[in-house]
Order: C-alpha cells, then sequence, then structure tokens
C-alpha cells in the first residue's frame, strides 16, 4: 500500500458517523494531576493499568474511532503481555500518538507561546509507526488578553503545524492539527470568535504552502466560548452558532472531519455544545469529537485507583463516550445524562 493510501485508509476509519476520537495522550505532569486529584499516585506501572482499563472497556469502538496516546503508552503492555496499540487495534479503534515537545516562550513576542518537537520528527514517527501509530497530533496554543495573540504568534504557530503536518504525511501518518485558543481569561465570546478567526485563517494558508493534503488532515480547534472569568455564560446555541460561523469562513470543505477539544468544559457542557453544532444546518464536513478530560473525568472518579472498581469506570467511560455519539447525529438530550441507557 503506498503512502496516499496508507493516509486514506487510516482517515476512512477515523471519519466514521456517531464516532470520535478519545485523547488519552495527557503528559505525565498532567496525569499526575488528574490521579492528585483521586488520590492515586501517578507511577509508571498505575498509568499503565488505568490506560490498559481505556483500551479494555467492552465494545470501546462502538463510539470511539481512535485514540491518541504518549509516548510511554504506546510501548506498554496489558497485564496479558498484548501491546497498547494492538489492543487498541482489536477494538476497532485506531492508535494515534501526541508527537509535539510541549511549549515554551515565543521569542520577541511577550505571552505568547509556541510549541517545540519538530527536530528529529521524521525519525520518531518512523519508530511510532513501527509501534502501530497511524496517526499523531501535535497541539499549539493561542492566548488571548489586551495584546496576545500577536501576528508573530499566529505566523509562526501556523508555519509549525503546517511543517509538523507535511512531515507525518510524507510518512503516511494522518496528522491531527490543534490550533487551541486558550479559555483562560476574561474576554468575550466576540473576541474569542475573532481570535479563532485569524488562528484558522494564518493556519490554512500554511497549510497550502506546504501543500498538506486536507483530505487526509483532521482539525482539533477549541469551540467558540466566552473567557472563564468572564460575567457571562454562553448557552450551547450561542456556541454552535459562534463557532459554525467562524469555520465557515475559514476552513475549505476538503477537510473531512472537525474533532473538537473540550478545552475546560465539563463532559456535559463539551457533549451539549457538539450536540448544538449538530442540530444546525449540513455542514461541509464532520463535526465530532476529541475529548481527554471530557471523556475520561467519569471513569477517572470511578476507578479511583482500585482494581475492584475496574467495570465502573469501564461503563462511566462506555456511557460518556454513547453521549457523545448521540450529540454526533444531534440527538443528544441533557435528560440523558440521568437515564440508564
Amino acid at each position: 500500500m503506498n503512502t496516499q493510501d496508507q493516509l486514506q485508509a487510516t482517515i476512512e476509519l477515523l471519519v466514521q458517523k456517531g464516532k470520535g476520537i478519545l485523547a488519552a495522550d495527557e503528559s505525565s505532569p498532567t496525569i499526575a494531576k488528574r490521579f492528585d486529584a483521586i488520590g492515586v499516585e501517578s507511577t509508571e506501572e498505575q498509568r499503565r493499568r488505568y490506560r490498559s482499563l481505556i483500551l479494555e472497556t467492552p465494545n470501546l469502538g462502538d463510539y470511539i474511532s481512535g485514540i491518541i496516546l504518549f509516548e510511554e503508552t504506546l510501548g506498554q503492555q496489558t497485564d496479558d503481555g498484548t501491546p497498547l496499540p494492538e489492543l487498541a487495534t482489536r477494538q476497532g479503534v485506531v492508535p494515534g500518538i501526541k508527537v509535539d515537545k510541549g511549549k515554551g516562550a515565543l521569542v520577541n513576542a511577550p505571552g505568547d507561546e509556541i510549541t517545540q518537537g519538530l527536530d528529529g520528527l521524521e525519525q520518531r514517527l518512523e519508530g511510532y509507526k513501527a509501534q502501530g501509530a497511524r496517526f499523531a497530533k501535535w497541539r499549539n496554543v493561542y492566548h488571548i488578553s489586551d495584546h496576545t495573540p500577536s501576528r508573530l504568534a499566529i505566523a509562526a504557530n501556523a508555519e509549525v503545524l503546517a511543517r509538523y503536518a507535511a512531515i507525518c504525511q510524507a510518512q503516511g501518518i494522518v496528522p491531527i492539527v490543534e490550533p487551541e485558543v486558550l479559555m483562560d481569561g476574561e474576554h468575550s465570546i466576540e473576541r474569542c470568535a475573532a481570535v479563532s478567526e485569524a488562528v484558522l485563517h494564518e493556519l490554512f494558508h500554511a497549510l497550502h504552502r506546504h501543500r498538506v493534503v486536507l483530505e487526509h488532515t483532521l482539525l482539533k480547534p477549541s469551540m467558540v466560548t466566552p473567557g472563564k472569568a468572564h460575567g457571562e455564560r454562553a448557552d450551547p446555541e450561542e456556541v454552535a452558532r459562534q463557532t459554525v460561523r467562524i469555520l465557515r469562513r475559514t476552513v475549505p470543505a476538503a477537510l473531512p472531519s472537525i474533532n473538537f477539544l473540550s478545552g475546560g468544559q465539563t463532559p456535559e457542557e463539551a457533549t451539549a455544545n457538539l450536540n448544538a453544532m449538530n442540530c444546525l444546518a449540513p455542514q461541509p464536513w464532520e463535526l465530532s469529537f476529541s475529548y481527554g478530560r471530557a471523556l475520561q473525568q467519569p471513569a477517572l472518579q470511578a476507578w479511583g485507583g482500585k482494581p475492584e472498581q475496574v467495570a465502573a469506570a469501564q461503563a462511566a467511560l462506555y456511557r460518556r463516550a454513547q453521549l457523545n455519539g448521540a450529540a454526533r447525529h444531534g440527538e443528544y438530550v441533557s435528560s440523558m445524562e440521568s437515564a440508564g441507557s
């Protein structure tokens, strides 16, 4: 199978009606915070047990088409010796990998950041592919304040995302580009919309310059919402209107799917907002999810590090995935949160 055929086969598996992507690629410091919240020490063995629990969830592939793994997880095994990427494949879930090396300050742009990790990426991708990864993810962040993000930050981050995506496709790896406009701050939903439009406009120009094939690319953006510290919250219908309006202005129809990040929303908020978008008129792309905490939080709380709670945690994860599957069709209603099935 040539590179283009590999990319097309992976896209077809990832972009399925009623399904989305589970982000389980938390860095070591991030998952340590998640574990601290439930009183579990973040050791390599505990992380292996937890991520095995996720991938061993019965019928996970009913609503999850792909899973983004952390580098450590890609090399781990279940108790019976099955490599975790192989277990994902058995579940009908495509294994993917987070490949960026984290963010740092952008020189000459106070308050802005840039993501690192392009050096040696081609060689790393060869190794990840040999371990079973078929897609990758790279996250850049944009801070909203009175002076950020600067034009320099918007341009530099777009260039990095495009270079990463081009390198991935050359290796037969589907790239997910994640330009996260952060929710932190007091900004209005209108300010978030303006920044999001500028970020996406620049990103797709950069992807075009680097000859990235959009049909073999996924976008993982943040939704358009007010800042966390803003005095007013937006209802799902308003989030949907503002988000889709910006997407229709900036995202070419060639892109097969937009898989939103949850970005600090509660599980219920993330599901309701996605549902509201799918209740609008048909769009040129699929509107799906690539949630981390908004999918995993109920499972983490149910598990609590206790072996006897594994089944309860898996049931909680499956239920959350099922609700987001309903939101993919615009069929979610809040009363489903308290229903048994």
